[in-house]
């Protein structure tokens, strides 16, 4: 693969594919979501919220892949937007569980469709069977080099 890629430049390095390809779906979420003001990482927290709520910093942040930092931020965002609660966890009075308002249960049911556009958009040029291939190796890939 390494020969390979040399001989026929870095569009065939699957570093460089899925880095390009990083940027395509970015684009494609950007560009459809403008209007709502959220980005991929804040999507992922309120898809996330919806299913476990209610969760703390560190476990949200683990589940959509995000450090200490950035999950911090995108907190602090949801926040602001009214989309998220904070609520101190029973058990221990230092943590705070994460879940959504209301409304940000409203905005996440507004934005299934658009999502579902994206996604639609991003794989068109797969057949169905390719996209379950395409799925299928990018689990397989992700479970490899989990931390």
């Amino acid at each position: 693969m390494a020969t390979r890629a040399r001989q026929n430049g870095i569009e065939h390095l699957p570093g460089h594919q899925i880095r390009r390809l990083q940027q395509v779906a970015v684009a494609l979420f950007a560009g459809t979501l403008q209007a709502w003001d959220i980005t991929p990482a804040q999507y992922a927290a309120l898809a996330t919220l919806a299913r476990q709520a209610p969760l703390s910093q560190a476990a949200l942040g683990a589940l959509i892949a995000c450090d200490r930092a950035t999950v911090g931020g995108v907190i602090e965002r949801l926040d602001a937007k009214g989309w998220l609660q904070r609520t101190r966890d029973p058990a221990d009075r230092r943590q705070r569980r994460l879940g959504l308002t209301p409304a940000g249960r409203t905005v996440l049911r507004r934005l299934h469709p658009l999502i579902d556009e994206v996604q639609q958009r991003l794989l068109a040029p797969l057949t169905a069977s390719e996209r379950r291939q395409f799925d299928a190796l990018c689990l397989k890939l992700l479970k490899h080099h989990a931390g």
